[in-house]
């Protein structure tokens, strides 16, 4: 059988993580930290918070924004139903906004329509992990100054919408030279157990603010979120005589711990080699599927954008939804594990319970109806690509056939 996205679990991590258990130390502590440095220094931001998720960096984020009820966040149709998720938790109204049809990102013209004064926070997605057009994306919060409406005293810092990116996906990803941390006012990353960098579950929190915000004294802040708003950690809160705390705020729990801190910092120490290996799974992929007039394989570098290479997002022209499943079924039949990303949100059942109509985002659902990701992971071998991609043609050619 060939999975579709098995953890990298090897020695290395073992050894790290073991190394956690006998410090005595296992929750939020010093490889945190350090975690939280090397991440800065490798994204090139200026700081970043570790968290329990990617879908709690976002909800920390919009809180710390004061976003909630009578705001409105625009998102694109196409995503994970965390993003979403988030803005409804905060009493915020989710308005969709449509997808490219080159890639799955968010349309820019579509975002441009939809920004109204009630609009607080645009969330670009790098689906797959190929960057969204930013320049174009802060053009059009630029344009639309004049219609924003602060409510909070850091909105109006901001003086305009925020960007917040939702960049679970696309952490080692490069826009106009700079990576993924650094092409929107705040990313999160996802480092689920799927994710390029896994530390199990977790996420962080990439803060690059403009100049009139602290950042260094806003991770601090974020920190103390994170920990039900006390002013100390536990590791400090256990050092001898450390114990007085206090509580300033209401807080959250969603902190990350050391073990999970471990397994990221071996696997930020060779991320750049993860990447190589993913791109060359992708390069494989579009050789040997290029010269298929239904293969519509995906973009990973065009002009000022490289992908990190997460997920390999083939399209089959001319198959319908019905048709795809299809597909899928008979490369299954051949223990190949393949996936779709995603059902769009609109399509969702409590989304469509509100209102919401992926007919109203017809590149979306397009983009939808056809698409199979394939498998990618550093240990995937060349072999297995190619039986991958057999297995892929001989499903496709199969239904196609018919039509």
């Amino acid at each position: 059988m060939i999975p579709f996205s098995p953890p990298r679990i090897d020695q290395k991590i073992i050894d790290e993580v073991v190394d956690t258990l006998k410090s005595g130390w296992i929750t939020t502590g010093p490889k945190t930290l350090r975690f939280e440095e090397e991440l800065t220094a490798y994204c090139g931001n200026k700081a970043t918070i570790c968290v329990g998720s990617a879908t709690a960096g976002l909800h920390l984020v919009l809180h710390w924004l004061g976003v909630g009820p009578g705001d409105e966040v625009i998102l694109p149709a196409y995503t994970y139903c965390a993003t979403a998720n988030v803005v409804e938790h905060l009493g915020a109204t989710v308005v969709f906004a449509d997808v490219n049809a080159l890639d799955f990102n968010i349309n820019c013209k579509s975002v441009a329509e939809k920004i109204t004064s009630k609009t607080k926070v645009i969330i670009p997605v790098d689906i797959g992990g190929y960057p969204c057009d930013y320049e174009e994306i802060h053009e059009v919060v630029q344009a639309n100054s004049h219609l924003f409406s602060p409510n909070s005293k850091v909105q109006e810092g901001f003086g305009r919408i925020c960007v917040l990116a939702d960049a679970a996906h696309s952490i080692g990803a490069s826009y106009h030279g700079e990576l993924s941390g650094t092409f929107a006012d705040v990313s999160v990353f996802s480092f689920h157990a799927v994710k390029n960098l896994s530390t199990a579950e977790g996420g962080a929190i990439a803060l690059n603010l403009p100049e009139a915000f602290d950042c260094e004294a806003l991770r601090k802040q974020f920190k103390t979120k994170s920990l039900h708003g006390q002013s100390k950690d536990a590791f400090s809160k256990m050092q001898i005589g450390g114990w007085q705390y206090d509580v300033v705020e209401a807080g959250f729990k969603c902190n990350m711990t050391d073990i999970q801190a471990s397994m990221g910092l071996v696997e930020l120490s060779r991320y750049p080699a993860s990447l190589e290996r993913r791109q060359q799974i992708f390069a494989r992929y579009t050789d040997l599927l290029r010269d298929y007039d239904w293969a519509h394989c995906p973009r990973f570098i065009t002009g000022a954008k490289e992908s990190s290479y997460h997920l390999y997002m083939l399209r089959i022209r001319g198959a319908s939804e019905e048709m795809r499943n299809e597909i899928i079924h008979k490369i299954s039949g051949d223990q190949v594990a393949v996936n779709v990303h995603y059902l769009p949100v609109p399509a969702m059942t409590h989304y469509v319970n509100k209102g919401y109509n992926l007919d109203d985002y017809p590149q979306a659902k397009a983009n939808y109806q056809n698409e199979i990701s394939l498998p990618v992971y550093f240990n995937l071998k060349n072999e297995q690509v190619d039986a991958v991609v057999k297995s892929v043609i001989a499903a496709v050619e199969s239904v196609l056939k018919h039509v």
